[in-house]
């Protein structure tokens, strides 16, 4: 039975999102279990009234709490007690199987590097996630982790989200795109075109640059850049679609005409919502790191934080973390 560690406290919500969401998965998942991590009387009572056996259930004392405008360096030096550090050093221990948190996404992302490492070959972690298109999903690499990057380390981000998308979605050889300004050879910076020739001479199935409107309408199954780009294209899809889902409500609520056409309408327009629903695709795996670590958005509710729990129960049994490793096994990792 695998274990996931859940940072119970950190996030816009905190136990308002992660509890609902706990009892909702062991619900789903009933060969798995839970070290809630935050705490000590919320968790306490909640295990106790949850209903669940205690085999699978149980908290884990912690006495601080990572603030969403800590500092990394501050979480890694004062906050060692945090409901986020603890999760990650259950992992690092072999006592947990994955760790979930909605926190502090540098603090999360520097935590997880110094406990648990990156294996030798591997450059740097990376964040990537599954976004909606019209026949699927795209999955997205870096996300924010590193806004600088060479060709060689977008190179092996390119290795990682491959392994990533064989554990998911079971495509042994996806298609790989470089994000850039335009499709044509020659377009871009120095960079991503050096990226481009180390591309071609791997073994990856890579089909050449993609520009931003590719990853929601094109056929590209994973799509490579740095974490500067990958964040700005991330926060304006989510940003797009919650216009249009709002945009939607507004003008079938408008009169009585058009929320009589709305009744008509519904279950298209509940179909559309789903589809555009980004609590669905919530889950950003740290990639490229000797253990499972997911990255739940920092305002996650419960729906949203229950799907980023299930990330890390696929990737944990898939044991994701050591394909990657085997993967890019290097004398030395680039620079």
């Amino acid at each position: 039975m695998l274990t996931l560690a859940i940072d119970a406290m950190s996030g816009d919500r905190g136990l308002a999102a992660t509890l609902p969401a706990a009892r909702d998965f062991l619900r789903r998942n009933t060969d798995a279990r839970l070290r809630l991590v935050g705490d000590r009387g919320a968790l306490q009572k909640f295990v106790a009234a949850a209903g669940v056996e205690p085999a699978r259930l149980e908290f884990v004392p912690s006495t601080e709490v990572v603030g969403m405008s800590d500092t990394a360096a501050f979480a890694l030096r004062k906050k060692k007690n945090s409901s986020m550090r603890v999760a990650i050093d259950l992992v690092g221990r072999g006592e947990a199987d994955a760790c979930i948190s909605a926190g502090n996404t540098g603090a999360l992302l520097a935590t997880a590097r110094f406990v648990l490492k990156t294996p030798p070959g591997i450059a740097r972690p990376a964040i990537c996630t599954a976004l909606p298109r019209q026949n699927g999903r795209t999955y997205m690499l870096d996300l924010g982790a590193n806004v600088d990057c060479s060709a060689a380390v977008l190179l092996q981000f390119g290795v990682m989200g491959t392994k990533l998308m064989y554990c998911r979605e079971g495509v042994a050889k996806p298609t790989v795109g470089l994000l850039n300004i335009g499709a044509e050879e020659g377009k871009g910076n120095d960079t991503i075109n050096a990226a481009a020739e180390l591309f071609k001479q791997s073994s990856l199935n890579y089909v050449g640059f993609v520009e931003a409107d590719a990853i929601y309408a094109g056929d590209t199954d994973l799509v490579v850049c740095d974490g500067l780009a990958g964040n700005v294209a991330l926060k304006a899809a989510e940003g797009v679609a919650q216009m249009i889902v709002g945009t939607i409500r507004e003008e079938f609520t408008r009169n009585r005409i058009r929320r009589a056409a709305g009744v008509v309408a519904k279950p298209a327009l509940n179909a559309i919502k789903t589809r555009l629903d980004h609590r669905r695709y919530n889950g950003a795996s740290l990639l490229g790191l000797r253990g499972t670590v997911v990255k739940s958005h920092g305002g996650a509710d419960a729906l949203a934080f229950r799907c980023a729990m299930e990330v890390g129960l696929n990737e944990a049994r898939q044991n994701l973390a050591r394909q990657i490793e085997t993967a890019l096994t290097a004398p030395a990792a680039p620079q």
